[in-house]
């Protein structure tokens, strides 16, 4: 039986979240509405997840002696990892000491960086995925590249949203994917993998989700990305059935090998028929926020929150098709950013804002995302435009 308590009281069930982005930011909303009290860290002050928490602590999360201390401090029911880098040798002891990491530490501990993900896919689960080689060295960089071959794709083993990848298109632009690999990791520098480069049809984002009542599999989610960061996404991606049974078993046995409860956000190739593995996040997916234009009984962050607390999710419906396009900021400051063009984008009907609320910005930093909703059947390529248009006139400045 799922029991909670009050929020502020002796009784309280606490989650605590690792990051408090604008995911973290929805899920916090989403533990809220269920009672739950919420305790959000990150690396700066007023970070999105911050403004609603009842607490939070600045820290950064590789600091693991700071990062036990507030943990046991603070003794949480749920410790809910949002970022990529976080100190998972902490995190996998605390488990052992009865702490439940969301899903599990061990997921957390291999999805943190490339190259545990991709062994344990490739190597132990025999996956389909791009040809691929790890580097840690230049030279072992060099050897890596003439092995796999140009065009390929050069990231560090540990980063996000596109930070310090880079297309190698030829032999010659090795000096600068090295260097841009070597600047952009999340925790330094370090080793890289060097990716085949594939020829696809388009990508998806299969968001799946381990529950109490077992697996689930929201319709798969269509996206664009530049240089490794998402720009927009739709729902559903059409799909062939016998590419879309290949996707859910791929993200089943992944989600499977992972454990734990919780919304998975599964990235794949589609060529025809053919799915290839790409990558895989134990929470919240950045493309998900396309479900916040209502596009289906739950959205990602209402699914993830039933899951964590062990509560049953239900068949999951698909109401209406989605879009998702982002707000980008054009300029750097530390000042604090303002909006302006907002009643422009919300006068089409069926169109929405969700402005994160971020304390800084930074060229091409994601403040915010418009979604856009029509009925099944309507023209997707429409709707897309749509959404792009309306996300286009909101300025950051």
């Amino acid at each position: 039986m799922v029991k909670i308590g009050t929020p502020l009281t002796a009784v309280a069930k606490k989650a605590l979240l690792c990051g408090s982005g604008e995911l973290g930011k929805e899920v916090a909303i989403e533990l809220q509405r269920y009672g739950v009290e919420v305790i959000a860290l990150d690396r700066y002050e007023n970070a999105p997840a911050m403004q609603i928490a009842h607490r939070s602590y600045v820290l950064s999360m590789l600091d693991g002696a700071r990062l036990r201390e507030i943990i046991e401090l603070e003794k949480p029911d749920l410790i809910i990892p949002e970022v990529e880098a976080i100190a998972t040798p902490t995190l996998i002891e605390l488990e052992k000491e009865g702490y439940n990491v969301i899903p599990t530490a061990q997921a957390t501990f291999l999805t943190m960086n490339r190259k545990g993900i991709r062994q344990l896919a490739a190597e132990k689960l025999g996956l389909p995925t791009s040809k691929y080689k790890f580097a840690a060295t230049r030279e072992e960089f060099d050897a890596a590249i003439q092995e796999v071959g140009t065009p390929c794709v050069v990231k560090p083993i540990m980063s996000s949203s596109g930070h310090g990848q880079s297309v190698c298109k030829t032999p010659a632009d090795a000096d600068s994917c090295w260097k841009c690999a070597q600047e952009g990791g999340r925790a330094g520098q370090g080793e890289v993998i060097v990716e085949g480069f594939v020829k696809f049809d388009y990508e998806i984002t299969l968001l799946t989700v381990r529950h109490s009542g077992g697996t689930s599999f929201l319709n798969p989610i269509g996206h664009h990305q530049v240089d490794g960061d998402y720009r927009e996404s739709w729902q559903a991606q059409p799909m062939s059935d016998k590419a879309l049974a290949a996707a859910q078993d791929i993200a089943k046995k992944i989600t499977d090998a992972l454990g734990g409860y919780g919304i998975f956000g599964v990235e794949m190739f589609i060529c025809g028929d053919e799915v290839l593995f790409s990558e895989v996040s134990p929470r919240p997916h950045d493309t998900g926020m396309v479900t916040l234009a209502g596009t289906q009984c739950l959205n990602e962050f209402e699914l993830h929150a039933r899951a964590v607390l062990g509560l049953p999710i239900p068949e999951i419906e698909q109401y209406r098709m989605g879009a998702s396009a982002v707000i980008l900021s054009p300029i750097a400051s530390q000042e604090q950013p303002r909006y302006r063009g907002m009643e422009e984008a919300v006068v089409e009907p069926d169109t929405d804002i969700r402005i994160f609320g971020k304390p800084y910005t930074k060229v091409n930093r994601r403040m915010g995302v418009v979604v856009c909703n029509a009925p099944n059947g309507s023209d997707m390529d429409a709707l897309r435009d749509k959404c792009k248009a309306a996300a286009a006139k909101v300025e950051v400045y």
